[in-house]
């Protein structure tokens, strides 16, 4: 079975990077949204192997502002989203694309990926097995981690903590490593919610676009894909305008 074929054997509807990026510009040129004056921000996992999808709407929008941590969570949080309404062109919008990722290696393994220079494949995303590692633990009936007393890996805390919200999720799914990105995004798209809720009116009146998924990477000279969960309008007071998420079936 090819790469490619796993893919989308295994996440149904995902897109293909450059696919991807061409319905979007397509979309939110509908919705009213202009190249030259959109500000894109991204919430992706910090891992290298993370920015062919970046790069396929900064093609389009010019750089993108940075909110993501471990695992594609906002770490940024209600403060990076003002910084970054605060950077939109005038008159202009913001489109966010946000969510975790996950690899799917040459050998069609999912949760591992080929990276350049290592002659295995390893884990992908490694904060989010490590995460799952964990939740297996609690479930098995290990302590708790405790609140860390500084930042020095404060993120891998609070990944931990969310994706223990799915732990009996995760103990049920047919295949953990499937399942796991899923479960995340559902924790990463209930954050950013929050964060857009609190600080919608930031953006002064400008449209808000939530691009919310799972990002999946493959092997070299496998285009990228990425599976979309969420594409909604939403205005300068938080209310939902339309979901624009049949646009990218």
């Amino acid at each position: 079975m090819s790469v490619e074929t796993k893919v989308e054997s295994t996440y149904p509807g995902a897109l293909k990077a450059a696919d991807f990026a061409e319905k979007v510009q397509a979309a939110l040129a509908g919705a009213g949204y202009g190249d030259e004056n959109t500000l894109v921000a991204t919430s992706l996992c910090c891992d290298e192997v993370n920015r062919e999808l970046e790069k396929s709407l900064t093609s389009i929008y010019g750089d993108n502002f940075s909110m993501g941590g471990l695992a594609g969570f906002a770490f940024g949080g209600v403060t990076s989203f003002g910084a970054m309404a605060h950077h939109i062109p005038t008159g202009g919008n913001c489109a966010i694309l946000y969510g975790p990722h996950v690899g799917i290696d040459a050998d069609g393994v999912v949760g591992k990926i080929n990276r350049r220079g290592r002659e295995a494949s390893g884990p992908c995303c490694g904060s989010a097995c490590a995460a799952a590692g964990y939740v297996k633990g609690v479930m098995g009936g290990s302590d708790k981690s405790t609140l860390p007393g500084d930042f020095l890996d404060a993120q891998q805390y609070w990944v931990g903590c969310e994706l223990l919200k799915h732990g009996e999720r995760l103990e049920k799914a047919d295949e953990e490593m499937v399942e796991l990105p899923l479960a995340l995004f559902d924790c990463q798209n209930e954050v950013m919610h929050k964060i857009v809720s609190a600080a919608s009116k930031e953006t002064h009146g400008g449209k808000i676009a939530l691009i919310g998924g799972i990002q999946i990477n493959t092997p070299a000279g496998v285009s990228e894909y990425f599976l979309p969960k969420v594409f909604e309008i939403i205005d300068t007071d938080g209310n939902l305008v339309e979901s624009l998420l049949p646009a990218l079936s």
